[in-house]
């Protein structure tokens, strides 16, 4: 995929192109459909189909009091996109010259002159330009005018559940990410690195791992059965856990964490650069104050049981159907 982080670098032979714009956060299963649509269209044209998308997003220009948190951060988002067969990724810095601009303009110099779009897809609530001005009718309005022709998309709906961002965004907040997994197509995951101070070193011996500060969406707080993926490359591993985010009332604590206990650990090169991937399955339970230490660690234990019997039942079920295939 070619990856364009403004519009300068979109080279003056690109195109022509069918084209959809939006935010992507989630890159969702509203968002595979449409993107995988745009990528058939495109070589059914035998042209260039691209994706263009915003950087910050749009919210934290034009309402930068709600801190809106992203499902995806950008980097998994382009990973996400380039995993539809999308040509090329416009990424265009979001700023509030960006945010003024008119949606006639916005077509002509962006649409038109730079990727020479002939077909666009969107979303039938895709608005864009100065507030928000124009809406899907108004696009096609510019369209026949600046010669490219629009694709609108009904939402999609699973489990009489809207497939949104926002909706995502809702379930991962309150914590069913059981829920958030079905609308995004996979389980939510987030990335980072090992919290500093921790003394990780050539050999990390003990298997409870907590992740850095991470700025984007975390569910709620509460316990979780995760994996969590280490490293990159060859050396990779993916160990099952279980997850506490949260302040370890318990203990007095105020600061929020995010704990992973490690069920199949080993001992494993770590350094606070390494790579973590932390994957939501299942929520067991909300976050509780215990009356003591001693209850925690009971609590801690029927936790970890219930975590190595999906595990296990997820096995089972995975080698089944293996077998049927």
């Amino acid at each position: 995929m070619q990856l364009f982080r403004q519009l300068a670098d979109v080279p003056p032979n690109f195109g022509p192109s069918v084209a959809t714009i939006g935010n992507f956060d989630g890159v969702h299963r509203g968002h595979q459909w449409v993107l995988s649509e745009v990528v058939a269209r495109a070589r059914s044209l035998g042209i260039t189909s691209v994706a263009v998308t915003f950087d910050p997003h749009p919210a934290r220009i034009t309402r930068p009091e709600s801190r809106q948190p992203l499902i995806t951060p950008l980097d998994e988002k382009i990973r996400r996109i380039a995993a539809t067969g999308v040509d090329a990724l416009l990424i265009l810095p979001f700023t509030a010259a960006l945010a003024r601009t008119a949606a006639r303009d916005f077509a002509t110099n962006i649409l038109q002159q730079t990727l020479h779009v002939r077909e666009l897809h969107e979303g039938e609530n895709f608005r864009f330009g100065y507030q928000a001005e124009a809406g899907v009718q108004s696009l096609k309005a510019l369209g026949r005018e600046l010669g490219f022709t629009v694709r609108v998309y009904a939402p999609r709906h699973l489990r009489r559940r809207a497939i949104s961002s926002t909706t995502i965004r809702a379930l991962i907040a309150e914590g069913n990410v059981s829920q958030a997994r079905a609308l995004l197509g996979r389980p939510f995951s987030i990335a980072g690195t090992p919290a500093s101070g921790r003394g990780y070193g050539t050999r990390y011996a003990v298997p409870t791992i907590n992740l850095a500060p991470y700025d984007e969406l975390l569910p709620a707080n509460g316990v979780y059965i995760t994996t969590l993926t280490v490293g990159t490359g060859p050396c990779i591993e993916t160990f099952d856990a279980v997850t506490n985010i949260g302040t370890r009332p318990t203990f007095g604590a105020d600061a929020l964490t995010v704990e992973s206990h490690l069920l199949n650990f080993h001992p494993i090169e770590l350094t606070e650069a390494t790579p973590l991937t932390l994957t939501f399955l299942r929520r067991l339970r909300p976050e509780i104050h215990w009356p003591s230490p001693e209850a925690l660690r009971e609590q801690i234990g029927r936790d970890v049981h219930r975590a190595q019997r999906y595990f296990a039942l997820a096995s089972a079920l995975y080698r089944t159907q293996s077998k049927s295939t």
